[in-house]
């Protein structure tokens, strides 16, 4: 019987809810020091942070912002938490915040591989949660090769230049062919580019192209690395039904996150999870391509099932009929673990 060695999911990734104060502060209840956060303001429209414990600054994944070094957004893990600084898109007074948590924690370093000369990556990995945060130099030469640590071919990559504006590269295992990418930033359907890749990513390495985007030559990048583990996290894809009876998608696990787009049409990045609606069904969604408030008015996503989610409307968004999707989720807590094994089995 194969099983899962994660017990726990909340160890590995979890979400925070807190209220902003404008002062420089400690926000704990994470359950784990993260290397990886995304901060989202519910209350006010204001950008996507995404913070690391990589590389000292921030992004936005609903802009093409350079990485930014203001001191007002400060990020600094601790054991069951982070500090956060002053700005108000992370800390506003009174803002309703929303944070989405993720753990590597082992530190990697060497040198890119493939073609063009060999370039310096850092980063940190958490390879029994299929996760990793890879910092890498470009060299502009297609078929360079970077190293993510994974030990486990990885599902979906999502990449963004540091030293300038440029999109989010994200290629997912749904999308398939290496020279098709969508943007994080955008709402656009899948995007074609023979030099986004020579290769989907394998079991030790992702494949870059010599697009700028990805690949520029003496350029500083970030990569979050992502891989299927059984029970935990699932990478995937459906297709939708145009039904208020929708489509039913197995993860093999409860949800506790779901991040979905459509890929063969435009339509915002969305993401959902169990910590801002608690109950089924769930309708509480932010954007990570948009400034926007949560929303609360649009009809129902789905409902989160123990081994899954089943589609609740026939929005073209998620669920229209014929329409191709992915999604990324993360599991509220293990189908299936080392704790839940029968003992013949041990």
């Amino acid at each position: 019987m194969a099983y899962t060695t994660i017990n726990k999911s909340s160890l590995n990734f979890n979400t925070v809810l807190f209220t902003g104060n404008s002062t420089s502060r400690n926000i704990t209840g994470v359950g784990f020091q993260p290397d990886f956060t995304w901060i989202k303001s519910r209350s006010q429209a204001r950008d996507n942070v995404n913070l690391n414990s990589v590389v000292s600054g921030w992004t936005s994944s609903n802009n093409t912002y350079a990485n930014n070094t203001d001191s007002n957004y400060a990020y600094t893990p601790i054991s069951d938490g982070f500090t956060i600084g002053t700005a108000n898109d992370v800390n506003g007074n009174g803002y309703s915040q929303c944070a989405w948590n993720w753990k590597a924690g082992t530190a990697v370093s060497g040198n890119s591989g493939g073609s063009g000369s060999p370039k310096v990556y850092t980063g940190s990995v958490n390879a029994t949660a299929g996760f990793s945060i890879i910092k890498y130099i470009g060299n502009g030469t297609s078929g360079q090769q970077i190293p993510h640590h994974l030990g486990a071919i990885a599902g979906m990559v999502i990449r963004k230049k540091l030293d300038s504006t440029d999109a989010w590269n994200v290629w997912h295992t749904k999308i398939g062919n290496s020279s098709k990418a969508l943007y994080l930033n955008t709402t656009n359907a899948i995007d074609t580019n023979t030099n986004y890749g020579t290769s989907v990513p394998s079991s030790s390495v992702f494949y870059n192209g010599s697009d700028s985007m990805i690949n520029a030559n003496e350029t500083n990048y970030i990569a979050y690395c992502f891989a299927d583990v059984q029970g935990y996290s699932k990478f995937g894809g459906y297709t939708g039904n145009g039904n208020a009876d929708g489509t039913f998608v197995y993860t093999g696990f409860k949800p506790a996150f779901v991040m979905f787009k459509r890929t063969d049409s435009t339509a915002n990045w969305t993401i959902v999870d169990t910590k801002r609606d608690i109950y089924n069904p769930t309708n509480k969604r932010v954007f990570p391509d948009l400034t926007n408030t949560e929303n609360t008015s649009l009809d129902p996503f789905a409902d989160l099932t123990s081994n899954g989610f089943k589609l609740k409307a026939s929005s073209t968004a998620y669920n229209g009929s014929g329409g191709t999707y992915i999604y990324m989720a993360f599991a509220e807590a293990p189908l299936v673990g080392t704790n839940n094994v029968p003992c013949t089995a041990r």
